[in-house]
């Protein structure tokens, strides 16, 4: 069964919270390369889970808005 939008909203912020996690673990590691990376990846992951919660913001009746 595919993936409804609010499930892959759910998951992109999951992965956006675990890779923003593992920079601050590779930045305190001194790494900051990976660091760079990883905090790369959790924009983007952050960025897509944006745009799907929007979506489904968008298709809730008004009424549930609030």
């Amino acid at each position: 069964m595919p993936e409804s939008n609010q499930d892959q909203a759910a998951n992109l912020h999951v992965h956006a919270a675990c890779a923003h996690n593992a920079a601050a673990a590779a930045h305190r590691r001194g790494d900051h390369e990976t660091a760079g990376e990883l905090s790369e990846k959790a924009h983007e992951f952050s960025s897509i889970a944006a745009e799907k919660t929007e979506e489904v913001a968008n298709r809730m009746p008004e009424r549930l808005r609030a």
